[in-house]
C-alpha cells in the first residue's frame, strides 16, 4: 500500500461549513485525535431485514451477536488492510471491532490529514470554536469499496436533544396525585403512571429480564473533549420513591469518552427524563445509559456500542435526539446510523426514536424555510415517535397533534428526502416529499409530548414538567420492554423490528388514531403537515392501545 499513490474520493463523505460559520485558523497540527473508519460487511441486506420485520416475531429467527459477527461483520482481510494502511501514515490502531464493523485509529491533527487528503480547520460557530473540514475523505485506490465511512476528522456537534420544558403561565392544572386521575382538561400534567394507565398499557409485566438502551449525547469542549450531560443519582432515587415504583438497575457505559456528568449541560433535562420515563414504564428492566461525544463517530459508536453489546444484551434502544435531514450535512453520517440502526433489527433490536420537537419545519440553524423531516427518526428501520397533546377527565381522552408555535413547539413529522417510502407504507397514502419524491414518511406513533400536558419528572432536586418527543422514545421503548418479557416467555423471542407489522395491522384497533390537528409550526408551510384518518406526517398511525399492541405482537 505505500508503494501506491493514487487516491479516490471516499463516496458519501463531502462536508461544508454550517452557514454563519467563521474560519479561525488551521487545527492545532500536535493535537493527538481519534477517529472511526467504517469497514464494509461481508453480507449486508436491507431487504433481508424488511423481510424479517414483516415475520410474526414468534416465527423469525434473529442472529444472534455472535452469528451476526460472523456473518455481517467485517472481514479479517479487510481490517489488515487497514492496519497496513495505519502504519504506513504514522497512524496507530486503537482497537478493532468486527461485528460493528468499526477500526479506531489515533494520532495527530497533521497525520491524519495527510492520511485522508484533507485540512482540518478551528472554525467558530454560533458561540462555540470545533475542528471542522469541507469537501470530500480522500482513501488510497486499494481502500476503495472498503471504507464506507471515515468520521471524527470533523468534531462539530450533529444532533438536538429534543425535550421541551413547560413554559411558566402556559398551564393552570395542578401537580397530580399518586393515584388521582390527571386533570389534563384544565392543562395539567401527568405522572408517568397515569400515561401508562390512559394508554391500556399491559399490566402484568415490568421489564423483568430486559435491558433498554438510552443514547445520550454530551457537548464538546474548545479542545474536543466531552464535557457534560448526565443525571444525579439523587434524583433518580427521589423519582421513584415519590412515584412509588421500585427503581430499576441504571449502568452509565462510556462511549468515546462520553460519561455521566450532570450539572454541566441544560440536556440534564433530556438525559433525567429518559431514564424516568423509561424506568417508570419498565422497573424490572435493567437501564443502561450510553452516553458519548455529540459528533458523527460519537453518535454512531454509541448506537453500535447498544446494538453490538454482547454483556447487556439491550432489547430496546431509546433514542431522543436528532436533527434535520440536510443535504449539505454529511451522508456518510447518515448511512453510518441508519446502517447501526438496521443491524439492530436483524439481532431483535426495536429502536425507537423521536420525531423532533420543531414540527414539519424542523427548524435548525440557517433554516431554509422548507419542511423537513429529523433523523434518525427518518431512518426506515426506526420506531419513529411523534407528538400529542393529551387531556384527560375521568378517564375519557382528548387528544390532538401537539403544537404550541415556534416558542412552545410542535411535534417533528414529514416526509424524508433521504430514504425512499419502504414497503411497510405503501398503503399509507404517504404524501410526496418537499423534493417531490416517493419518501419515508414520519413518525410511525405518537404519544403525548406537549410540555403544557407534558411529564412530571423529578430534576436538580424538584418536581418539573417536561414535554417533548424525547418523553415518547423512552415510553415506547418501556412499553416494548414490557411486551419483549411476555413474548420472551411466551415463544422465547423479542419483538424487534415492528414497523412492517404495525402498518399491517393498523385498522385493527391497535391504534387509536388522531384526527385533530397540524404540526405547521411556522404558520406558513400552508398547512403541511395535516392530521386525519389513517396515517398521517403529524401522528403517524396514532398512539398505541398498549394491551392491544402486546396481543398483536404476540400472537
Amino acid at each position: 500500500m505505500a508503494s501506491s499513490t493514487k487516491r479516490v474520493t471516499l463516496a458519501n463523505s463531502a462536508r461544508k461549513l454550517p452557514t454563519g460559520a467563521k474560519l479561525v485558523g488551521a487545527a492545532d497540527p500536535k493535537q493527538e485525535i481519534e477517529i472511526s473508519v467504517r469497514l464494509r460487511a461481508k453480507r449486508a441486506d436491507d431487504e433481508q431485514v424488511m423481510a424479517l420485520g414483516a415475520q410474526p416475531p414468534r416465527e423469525r429467527q434473529y442472529l444472534s451477536r455472535t452469528e451476526f459477527a460472523e456473518q455481517m461483520g467485517a472481514d479479517t482481510a479487510d481490517v489488515a488492510k487497514i492496519d497496513d494502511f495505519a502504519h504506513h501514515h504514522d497512524l496507530n490502531v486503537k482497537s478493532v471491532h468486527l461485528a460493528s464493523r468499526t477500526v479506531k485509529l489515533t494520532g495527530t491533527v497533521k497525520a491524519m490529514g495527510a492520511a485522508f487528503g484533507v485540512k482540518l480547520n478551528k472554525v467558530k460557530h454560533e458561540g462555540a470554536t470545533y475542528r471542522m473540514r469541507k469537501g470530500n475523505v480522500q482513501i488510497p485506490a486499494e481502500l476503495e469499496g472498503i471504507v464506507v465511512g471515515v468520521h471524527g476528522l470533523d468534531n462539530r456537534p450533529v444532533a438536538q436533544p429534543h425535550f421541551r420544558r413547560r413554559m411558566a403561565g402556559k398551564t393552570t392544572g395542578k401537580t397530580a396525585k399518586k393515584g388521582a386521575t390527571a386533570r389534563a382538561g384544565q392543562g395539567g400534567s401527568f405522572s408517568v403512571e397515569e400515561i401508562a394507565k390512559l394508554y391500556d398499557f399491559p399490566g402484568g409485566e415490568t421489564g423483568a429480564g430486559q435491558c433498554i438502551a438510552i443514547i445520550e449525547l454530551n457537548d464538546i469542549d474548545t479542545k474536543g473533549h466531552p464535557t457534560g450531560a448526565g443525571y444525579k443519582t439523587s434524583d433518580l432515587k427521589t423519582f421513584f420513591k415519590k412515584a412509588g415504583i421500585p427503581m430499576p438497575q441504571i449502568v452509565p457505559a462510556s462511549v468515546d469518552g462520553g460519561a455521566n456528568k450532570p450539572g454541566h449541560s441544560e440536556a440534564d433535562g433530556e438525559v433525567v427524563l429518559d431514564i424516568e420515563v423509561a424506568g417508570a414504564i419498565a422497573p424490572g428492566a435493567r437501564i443502561v445509559v450510553y452516553f458519548a461525544p455529540n459528533t458523527t463517530n460519537g453518535f454512531i459508536d454509541a448506537v453500535k456500542a447498544a446494538v453490538h453489546d454482547t454483556v447487556r444484551k439491550p432489547s430496546v434502544i431509546s433514542i431522543s435526539w436528532g436533527g434535520p435531514e440536510d443535504p449539505a450535512g454529511s451522508q456518510q453520517f447518515v448511512d453510518g446510523l441508519n446502517e447501526a440502526i438496521r443491524d439492530g433489527a436483524a439481532m431483535g433490536v426495536t429502536v425507537c426514536v423521536a420525531s423532533g420537537d420543531n414540527g414539519s419545519a424542523d427548524m435548525a440553524d440557517g433554516w431554509d424555510g422548507k419542511p423537513h423531516a429529523d433523523f434518525p427518526a427518518s431512518s426506515p428501520f426506526a420506531l419513529a415517535c411523534g407528538g400529542t397533546n393529551l387531556k384527560a377527565s375521568n378517564g375519557a381522552i382528548t387528544e390532538t397533534v401537539w403544537n404550541g408555535g415556534p416558542q412552545d413547539g410542535a411535534g417533528g413529522g414529514g416526509v424524508s428526502i433521504v430514504f425512499p417510502r419502504p414497503q411497510y407504507q405503501a398503503n399509507a397514502h404517504v404524501p410526496k416529499s418537499p423534493s417531490h419524491s416517493v419518501g419515508r414518511g414520519v413518525p410511525d406513533v405518537a404519544g403525548d409530548a406537549d410540555p403544557a400536558t407534558g411529564y412530571q419528572i423529578f430534576l436538580n432536586g424538584v418536581m418539573t414538567t417536561i414535554g417533548g418527543t424525547s418523553a415518547v422514545a423512552p415510553l415506547m421503548a418501556g412499553l416494548i420492554a414490557r411486551i419483549n418479557e411476555a413474548t420472551t416467555r411466551k415463544f422465547g423471542k423479542t419483538v424487534g423490528f415492528i414497523n412492517p407489522l404495525i402498518y399491517a395491522s393498523h385498522a385493527h384497533g391497535v391504534f387509536r388514531d388522531i384526527t385533530v390537528g397540524n404540526n405547521d409550526i411556522t404558520g406558513s408551510l400552508h398547512g403541511m403537515y395535516k392530521a386525519g384518518p389513517g396515517w398521517d406526517a403529524c401522528s403517524g398511525l396514532g398512539v398505541p392501545n398498549g394491551a392491544a399492541l402486546q396481543n398483536l405482537l404476540a400472537a
